[in-house]
């Protein structure tokens, strides 16, 4: 570190006492340890035992062969540029991103904040560079106290809860504005730069749109974004949900994520000729997308949640087939001018990992360009998805066509493949151990 850089992170941690040092785990959930602010500007190393990065949704662990027998520790080294000032903390406190990397310095092939940068060096090998920004819808809902309860809008202005009429709508009745505008100042205390913000088709359902930049910056945005709702929603008593289907006959979540990739130094977007028309990295960017989207499912739509949402794909399209400006299409070409041109992949739930849904979907992307990968014819209006394009529709056949991917273990190496399906089959096995109200209310009562 500089000394000019030393100087300003002392200047920043001015008055704070202790420091949040987080890495994502393979659920996207910040993991880690709270350090004295001391102990942080004197650059002690921070450990932390390999399990926590492949630690299970509801808590527990798999098998230690999959993070190493001895369980060893890695050290979280925090990322430059992403130390801040928690603005929603009633006392002074901060929060440090960190890198998971082993103890001789490398990085772990179990940290998704490694294997997205590793996606992102092999962009730069070419001389490229991908400009992505992301969309995270969630929901505000009252407290709820009791999980078997289903969850409620909170109390509007009127005394009544909100019904379901008021998508797009920029009334002041459902009373969030309070918490909005402190979500607003957190943001612009963390540097986080909105685009647009509406009112989604949900009930009590949000969206706000991301700038787009460079791909790990964004990733990390989404990350501190995420936590930011949670915690300005606890201090306002409202439980902020981004499930990907946290309530029934009702639109889900989605993370979508707007792709194109430009030349480093001059900033051309590679899938844009001089003429204006699309170039062949387009084409087979799309072509990559198309070959990987059915094999990297369960890394697009990790719960068993994430299902529900693509089972009922009211605007979260459940194929790989591409059109322009089609919403039912997992692949949008949204409208643009040729110099914005870009590829959307709607697949992504809210609950994503976002560090390894970008890498996933970049991935992809190169694979394909690299590949000369071509696309399947695009598609308009109503159509039938033909049967190659079709996706795992529950998390048992995501499981299945992960773990018979070879390209998977090609792009992201086995050690994290192999690790992320012993939990993801552990969470799956979770579920299972729970009877659901669907099945005591109808399965009983039959002879």
């Amino acid at each position: 570190m500089s000394s000019l850089g030393r100087a300003n992170l002392i200047e920043l941690l001015r008055g704070v006492d202790e420091i949040e040092c987080v890495t994502p785990d393979l659920n996207g959930v910040p993991r880690g340890k709270v350090m004295t602010a001391e102990g942080f500007l004197e650059g002690r190393r921070l450990q932390l035992a390999r399990g926590v990065l492949l630690q299970c949704i509801m808590g527990g662990y798999p098998a230690a062969r999959f993070y190493g027998s001895d369980d060893g520790d890695l050290a979280l080294n925090a990322a430059p540029g992403q130390v801040h000032r928690l603005p929603w903390s009633d006392t002074p406190r901060a929060l440090a991103i960190c890198d998971a990397d082993e103890l001789d310095g490398r990085s772990s092939g179990l940290s998704t904040r490694g294997l997205l940068k590793k996606v992102l060096a092999r962009y730069a090998e070419h001389g490229w560079q991908p400009v992505v920004a992301t969309e995270l819808e969630f929901f505000v809902f009252a407290a709820n106290p009791d999980p078997l309860q289903p969850f409620q809008p909170p109390l509007g202005l009127d005394g009544r809860r909100e019904d379901g009429g008021s998508a797009f709508s920029v009334s002041s009745n459902n009373g969030l504005r309070p918490f909005f505008s402190e979500v607003y100042r957190c943001m612009e205390a963390l540097g986080l730069p909105r685009d647009t913000f509406m009112h989604e088709m949900g009930v009590s359902q949000f969206e706000i749109n991301l700038l787009h930049g460079d791909a790990l910056l964004l990733a990390d945005q989404t990350l501190l974004f995420k936590h930011l709702l949670k915690e300005v929603g606890l201090k306002h008593g409202l439980n902020v949900v981004c499930m990907a289907k946290p309530l029934a006959h009702t639109p889900g979540s989605s993370m979508h994520i707007h792709q194109s990739v430009v030349e480093q130094g001059s900033g051309r977007n590679i899938f844009t000729a001089e003429d204006g028309q699309p170039t062949p990295a387009f084409s087979h960017f799309i072509g990559g997308q198309q070959a990987a989207l059915a094999d990297f499912t369960l890394l697009f739509a990790p719960h068993v949640n994430s299902y529900q949402r693509l089972c009922h794909p009211y605007a979260s399209p459940n194929n790989a087939c591409w059109s322009e400006d089609n919403r039912a299409a997992g692949l949008r070409i949204p409208a643009s001018s040729p110099a914005a041109r870009r590829v959307e992949n709607r697949l992504p739930g809210a609950d994503a990992n976002p560090y390894l849904a970008l890498a996933a979907s970049l991935a992809a992307g190169l694979y394909g360009i690299e590949q000369q990968l071509a696309p399947s014819p695009s598609i308009q209006g109503e159509f039938e998805v033909p049967e190659h394009l079709r996706l795992p529709c529950t998390m048992h056949a995501a499981i299945e066509r992960l773990e018979r991917s070879h390209l998977a273990r090609e792009l992201f190496g086995a050690e994290f493949i192999e690790g992320y399906i012993a939990t993801k089959t552990l969470e799956l096995t979770s579920f299972f151990d729970e009877i659901t109200p669907w099945e005591r209310r109808v399965l009983a009562a039959q002879a």
